[in-house]
């Protein structure tokens, strides 16, 4: 019994408190904070130079390889000088060996800060999920930290170059050996 009555009060109390907030405290309207300054989408592709890092020398011709990147991205700005661009790309990668050729589809997330009207720099983390070749003893997944520079060509046109390093062993742990993705992407990109 003193549970019910206890309850009943307390609903009560609460009911009567907001009755007399909506009805005595007429205020102007809040001004709502935006979270985010804008956000923008695009596209971007380009030329790709990779090439594997192993830790000892390794058994195969180890030549880089050349090959292309196309994906697209959306740009948050956190401020007019800080934003954060999450992307989804296709990345040939790997090296110049066939049985090395490593096609990725890659999440990059990256910071990016405006240094100039037209030069902004950015770096983040990557994740790298392998396609079209299944039991090969690569892993599926690679990890990879990712920093660049970015060229404003006009309000649309931007130029840029990113380096990635891998910060995962691509190889199958029962496999004896050891290498990280390296790679240099150098394009163009365009925001709608």
């Amino acid at each position: 019994m003193n549970k019910i009555l206890f309850a009943a009060l307390l609903l009560m109390a609460s009911y009567s408190f907001s009755q007399s907030i909506d009805s005595t405290d007429v205020q102007a309207p809040e001004k709502k904070i935006p979270m985010f300054k804008g956000v923008k989408y695009g596209v971007r592709g380009g030329y790709n130079i990779s090439n594997l890092d192993f830790k000892e020398h390794p058994s195969v011709s180890n030549k880089h390889r050349n090959s292309i990147y196309f994906g697209a991205f959306a740009e948050i700005a956190l401020s007019n000088k800080v934003a954060v661009s999450p992307e989804l790309q296709f990345s040939a990668e790997g090296a110049n060996e066939e049985t090395l050729h490593l096609d990725y589809i890659q999440m990059p997330i990256l910071l990016n800060f405006r240094i100039t009207e037209k030069i902004s720099a950015g770096l983040g983390p990557q994740v790298s999920l392998k396609v079209h070749k299944y039991e090969d003893g690569v892993k599926n997944f690679a990890y990879s930290g990712v920093g660049g520079v970015t060229y404003k060509i006009n309000y649309a046109l931007f130029a840029d170059v990113r380096y990635t390093y891998g910060i995962s062993n691509i190889f199958d742990d029962k496999l004896s050996m050891e290498a990280r993705n390296t790679n240099i992407q150098i394009g163009v990109g365009y925001k709608f």
